[in-house]
């Protein structure tokens, strides 16, 4: 009964560091998004994909905020 314990904390921890990672790399496309539009030197596509990327990670954040925060209701 404790592996199993062990295992959720251990899942947890790798949550928490994959947490930790996609906040650190939408920060990162948040300074480059605005570099590049501030400079005006990366195209549309560029661009776009960049934003697409970051909207990916804000959904990816969500998710594991979810998984980390308990049910109050249940």
């Amino acid at each position: 009964m404790n592996d199993h314990l062990d295992l959720k904390m251990n899942s947890d921890e790798v949550l928490r560091v994959e947490l930790a990672v996609f906040k650190r790399e939408h920060r990162d496309l948040d300074t480059a998004i605005t570099a590049l539009v501030e400079k005006a030197i990366g195209d549309q596509l560029t661009l776009q994909r960049l934003k697409k990327r970051k909207l990916r990670l804000k959904d990816l954040i969500a998710q594991i905020e979810d998984r980390l925060t308990p049910d109050i209701t249940a």
